[in-house]
């Protein structure tokens, strides 16, 4: 379960010296390719939306392996992993706005008594400088899970810090924190806030598993299937889904989360941004209130990335608006090529 629970940030790679734009389609669709022909990924989906609202949409690949059905669209779902956590922190951000929040202040301010009178403030579980270490390292599998003994997990363990430490935990708290302050659960009060206008992106039902409607299968190392023996890759699209929370949970598709990002109001883009603090993963990058802000060979974006078994995605960005969402079924090869993927997705004009 705790290699279930923990999803990436982002790819763990650095680009180096800027690499060039791609300035046409099919070179794009040729290093799209290159991931599930060298490569060997199953599927792969790219879709660039612009800021007029113009999609294009690549795929390569198929979207379930011995069955040659192509690989699905940008309206298709996929568990998105860690890219939850820029649609969580939105909704704090937008608490903020309210006045409801304040970046700075404690969060046992709101929640007296939840994180055992740590003076954490609003601004570090955002950021990953809470000190709070991954809940996911200390969780007894064996035992119930629930978000109370995720959070207990990590109280009862050594904190860790100073400075950034990427942690589930982080936003974890946040979600907790949303129901404090709203009386809703942060399912509920995201669907009716920052994904009022998102038809395909849902929150999964406790027990669910499964993926609603059109999506691709995605194959991976299940550390819950006793046939992979912890090496084997197998099907792993079905997933305990709800378990991930406000740190990783959400389903959507790349089209949704395109305009999830072109939806942020500037004030709230400017705030993810304002006080950015060095992060490592990948080096250079800057952990932002949500995403991180990543340079990429055209210049800097807000993006973040997610993965679990079978499945590892990049999504954000740029200034001008133009968004970018890439993802790819399978365990990547080279970490590197999929970001020179998104870099160049990016960065063609």
């Amino acid at each position: 379960m705790r290699r279930y629970l923990a999803a990436a940030v982002l790819a763990a790679v650095v680009l180096g010296t800027a690499a060039p734009a791609v300035a046409a389609v099919q070179p794009l669709q040729k290093q799209l390719d290159h991931l599930t022909t060298r490569d060997g990924l199953p599927g792969a989906v790219l879709s660039v939306r612009e800021p007029d609202g113009t999609v294009r949409t690549l795929t390569s690949g198929t979207a379930e392996r011995g069955t040659g059905r192509p690989m699905v669209g940008a309206d298709a779902r996929f568990r998105i992993a860690s890219v939850t956590k820029p649609v969580i922190a939105a909704a704090v951000l937008d608490l903020v706005r309210q006045g409801r929040i304040e970046l700075d202040a404690p969060v046992e301010k709101y929640a007296p008594g939840l994180l055992d009178g740590r003076p954490i403030t609003v601004r570090q579980l955002l950021d990953h400088t809470s000190g709070l270490p991954e809940y996911v390292d200390h969780v007894d599998p064996s035992g119930p899970l629930n978000d109370r003994v995720f959070l207990r997990a990590a109280l009862d363990a050594d904190p860790v810090g100073p400075g950034w430490s990427y942690a589930n935990t982080n936003y974890l708290v946040a979600g907790m924190l949303i129901e404090k302050v709203t009386g809703k659960g942060f399912r509920t009060y995201t669907r009716q806030t920052v994904l009022r206008s998102l038809d395909d992106t849902y929150w999964p039902r406790q027990d669910e598993t499964g993926i609603r409607g059109e999506h691709a299968h995605t194959y991976g190392v299940d550390p819950l299937n006793p046939q992979s023996q912890g090496k084997k890759v197998v099907d792993t699209t079905r997933q305990p889904g709800y378990l991930f929370g406000a740190s990783g949970g959400l389903i959507s598709t790349p089209e949704d989360l395109n305009r999830f990002w072109q939806s942020l109001p500037a004030s709230t883009l400017k705030t993810m941004s304002a006080s950015t603090v060095p992060a490592a993963d990948p080096p250079g990058a800057r952990q932002g209130l949500g995403p991180a802000v990543v340079r990429l060979s055209c210049g800097p974006v807000w993006m973040h990335g997610g993965g679990l078994p079978g499945v590892r995605s990049l999504s954000g960005r740029d200034r001008a608006g133009r968004a970018v969402t890439l993802y790819v079924t399978g365990v990547p090869k080279d970490e590197k090529r999929l970001f020179g993927v998104f870099d160049a997705a990016m960065c063609a004009r």
